[in-house]
C-alpha cells in the first residue's frame, strides 16, 4: 500500500512533462541508491564499533607497556 510520501512524490513527478519525468525518475533512483548505501555503511560501522574500541584499547595498552613503536608514515 502506497504511503502518503510516495503518493505525493508520484503526483509531483506526474505534474512534469513526460521527458522531464524520466530525468526526475533517474535522479530519484540514484538518490535512493545513495541512501541505501549510506544505511548499509551505518549498519556495518555500528556492528564493528565495539571491535574498533577494543583494538584502540589494546593499542593504548601496548603503547603504555612499551610494546608498540611509532609508525613511520614517511616510509609508506
Amino acid at each position: 500500500m502506497p504511503t502518503s510520501a510516495s503518493i505525493t512524490m508520484m503526483k509531483m513527478i506526474e505534474s512534469l512533462p513526460e521527458p522531464v519525468q524520466e530525468r526526475a525518475l533517474e535522479h530519484m533512483q540514484q538518490y535512493i541508491e545513495d541512501i541505501r548505501d549510506e544505511l548499509k555503511w551505518n549498519e556495518s560501522f555500528g556492528n564493528s564499533q565495539s571491535k574498533l574500541i577494543a583494538a584502540a584499547r589494546q593499542a593504548r595498552e601496548e603503547i603504555l607497556q612499551g610494546k608498540a613503536t611509532p609508525m613511520d608514515v614517511e616510509a609508506l
